[in-house]
């Protein structure tokens, strides 16, 4: 049986449980620099203290993979948030699940994946243990800017599916939403 993982529009309410959506529509700002800049102030919270850790900034150049995607592993970092803000304004794909409680115990189920479009002006903020599949640019030579956790212990957990867990990602659902 083919598990088929359907996109829907990456929006605040929607990403929730998995983060933040680091974008401008629609949001507050108060001007600074004589009247000159809007601020969008504290889009997402940074969370990357947890045993030692500092936050850094990073610069993805990620290239498109090859479509039907077949889902076979997904990842998350149990020590620190994780920010993706694409740089050139092209959309790309979010692929999540949410934690199921405990991080030492947690497994993830595959039946639980959901996938996200954004339009290119948005970016997310994975929270800590988050689910999530590796960055899926959608244009070649694409760039993201990353903030991300640096300092001891494991930051990076991978789980991998068998044939069966594996879900199929087919890019001619994007239809018109690119």
């Amino acid at each position: 049986m083919t598990n088929i993982i359907a996109l829907e529009p990456l929006t605040a309410e929607a990403f929730k449980p998995y983060g933040d959506v680091i974008a401008t529509r629609d949001r507050e700002y108060f001007m600074i620099n004589n009247g000159s800049t809007r601020r969008y102030h504290q889009l997402a919270d940074v969370d990357t203290e947890t045993e030692g850790g500092r936050t850094i900034i990073s610069i993805f150049q990620a290239t498109p993979l090859t479509y039907p995607l077949s889902v076979g592993m997904m990842e998350r970092h149990p020590l620190g948030s994780q920010a993706f803000i694409p740089l050139f304004g092209n959309a790309y794909l979010i692929l999540v699940a949410a934690p199921t409680g405990d991080l030492e115990q947690d497994r993830l189920d595959s039946q639980t994946i959901r996938g996200f479009i954004s339009d290119g002006s948005q970016g997310v903020n994975y929270h800590k243990g988050v689910w999530h599949h590796p960055i899926l640019a959608l244009t070649e030579q694409d760039k993201f800017l990353i903030v991300d956790r640096a300092g001891p212990g494991n930051n990076c957990e991978e789980v991998h599916f068998t044939d069966a867990e594996t879900r199929i990602f087919n890019k001619g659902v994007l239809g018109t939403q690119l």
